[in-house]
């Protein structure tokens, strides 16, 4: 994919970004093997690329009892196939088969999350994330009292809202700009690690890790 196709607005050569930028996205490309797209969208807006790189590490780079960064991953990608959103389930995908150690679980969670084997916890989770990703306004109070009751802390039910509700807003994104997915993302996971290609997501991969 040419930088010209990547979006719908402008993208700024490597070659312009500021310093800090120029560092972590060569960094990024360096342990992944290739830069993600998403990178490439946002660097014609600098501070929202720092702003956006920085909320997606905040929320998918941490490990708690309740939420593993294999779980974070698995919300973005229930919540993003039901915003229809490419992009993100394939990117997100990618990082989940990593993560998760299984090349089949992100594709089940994507087409049908109800029926792929998972743990009730995180059947419970991915019910409300999705009803919060595709109906917000039907989360109630009982829909979080669930979630405590699969023994997950405040934080980590906050959590689920804030991923959800983040991804929400880089689906939007993607669809907005014509998002496409680098080629690189389909085979992650799915094959033996070479030396091209790192198994560990840069930030988003969609996002920051390799994602969106």
């Amino acid at each position: 994919m040419t930088e010209t196709s990547i979006s719908r607005f402008p993208v700024r050569p490597s070659a312009q970004l500021p310093a800090d930028l120029a560092e972590r996205y060569a960094d990024v490309a360096e342990r992944s093997g290739f830069l993600p797209n998403i990178f490439a969208a946002l660097a014609w807006r600098p501070e929202e690329a720092r702003a956006f790189f920085a909320m997606h590490d905040t929320l998918m780079d941490k490990e708690t009892p309740g939420l593993s960064k294999a779980d974070r991953e698995l919300i973005v990608v229930a919540t993003s196939a039901a915003n229809d959103c490419l992009y993100c389930v394939i990117a997100h995908g990618a990082v989940a088969r990593i993560r998760t150690r299984d090349p089949y679980l992100a594709d089940q969670v994507a087409i049908d999350w109800r029926k792929a084997p998972l743990s009730p916890r995180m059947h419970a989770v991915l019910t409300v994330a999705t009803r919060l990703a595709a109906d917000p306004a039907a989360v109630t109070q009982h829909d979080l009292a669930v979630l405590t009751d699969h023994g997950l802390t405040e934080d980590d039910v906050w959590d689920v809202g804030m991923i959800t509700s983040f991804f929400a807003l880089s689906n939007r994104l993607a669809h907005f700009v014509a998002l496409a997915p680098n080629p690189e993302f389909f085979l992650m996971g799915r094959l033996p690690r070479t030396d091209a290609v790192s198994d560990e997501p840069a930030p988003e991969e969609h996002g920051s890790h390799v994602a969106s």
